[in-house]
């Protein structure tokens, strides 16, 4: 059996289902991530493995045991939120220990506990720091530190990144995933930042409207979405429908789907035998980084493509280009 496990899980709120149906199968040391737009209820699932919100139907397990009628302090979970929900007036070292005091733990052991985890958070010098001297990164690595020290079977993450300068929370990212593949802890974290979740996690549900829209890795994910909401969502990719890449390809496509999805760094100027082939009018570029991002007309419709920038990848707005892409990175949606 799977180290987390949660079936059937339903939450409603009078009439509004928030939840519907929910499976999921977490195994032990596994880095997950419920990934998806605000409202789609991904911060309710924690919730409810948390045991703050109850679930309407369904069961959760942690480590065979049903977790449903455990109290909250009893499932030896954790949970970082998005504020960091420091004590104002204790120091970072006394923050961090605070868990381990409730547990009576003898000073001795909760000393060299304390220096271990702000070790591992790299927080080592301030550990006699008040919250209101640190910055916003640091406050957060405090957070971690004080969910870390108790040694929860599950830690849960409820975007503990997303009010964060782009620059620290990509530093975090990093530090997170190693840290979890350090310890070898089960995480779950929660965030609408799809980068963030290709980066850290060992697998991904993307939820969409109270369900689960689809599961796997970050490269199945983002290779392969089995719709057009994650198609969309994941990865920016171009959506066609038969008929229009039909139109545009000069031939038929196999099968019966009526949509179809092409990444737009999938696409490029110069032809590869086998490749299937289109024209497009150059219409803008935008330079990001060292990818440049153009969008091609054709017909009614337009589709993107995404080229490293050099000189090789310079168009000339207004032109006509033939494009091109492998029969491989034309993925049919449901």
């Amino acid at each position: 059996m799977s180290y987390v496990v949660i079936e059937g899980l339903h939450k409603t709120y009078g009439t509004n289902a928030v939840l519907s149906n929910i499976d999921m199968a977490i195994e032990e040391g596994e880095f997950v991530t419920l990934l998806g737009p605000s409202g789609c209820g991904k911060s309710t699932i924690l919730r409810i493995v948390a045991g703050l919100t109850g679930a309407t139907s369904g069961v959760v397990k942690i480590e065979g045991k049903n977790m449903n009628d455990i109290q909250p302090k009893n499932r030896e979970v954790g949970m970082v939120f998005q504020s960091y929900a420091l004590f104002p007036n204790m120091t970072v070292k006394e923050n961090v220990a605070f868990g381990l005091k409730m547990k009576k733990m003898n000073a001795i052991e909760i000393e060299q506990k304390v220096k271990e985890v702000l070790a591992l958070v790299h927080l080592s010098d301030k550990e006699h720091a008040f919250p209101h001297e640190l910055s916003g990164g640091q406050q957060q690595r405090v957070a971690l530190a004080r969910a870390l020290i108790v040694r929860p079977k599950v830690l849960l993450l409820d975007e503990p990144l997303s009010a964060l300068d782009a620059q620290i929370r990509k530093k975090l990212q990093a530090d997170l995933r190693s840290i979890q593949t350090e310890l070898g802890m089960t995480m779950v974290l929660v965030t609408h930042d799809q980068e963030e979740a290709m980066a850290v996690s060992d697998k991904i549900f993307v939820m969409n409207k109270g369900e689960i829209a689809q599961e796997g890795s970050p490269t199945e994910i983002y290779t392969k979405p089995a719709s057009e909401f994650v198609a969309n969502f994941i990865g920016h990719y171009n959506v066609f429908t038969k008929k229009e890449l039909e139109q545009m390809i000069g031939g038929k496509l196999p099968g019966e789907r009526e949509k179809f999805a092409i990444r737009p760094e999938a696409i490029h100027l110069k032809a590869n035998a086998g490749d299937l082939r289109f024209t497009g009018i150059a219409k803008e570029a935008v330079m990001s980084g060292n990818v440049i991002r153009t969008v091609f007309e054709v017909g009614e419709r337009t589709f993107s493509v995404e080229q490293l920038h050099d000189r090789q990848a310079s168009v000339v707005l207004g032109n006509t280009y033939e494009c091109y892409v492998s029969q491989e990175d034309v993925v049919a949606l449901i």
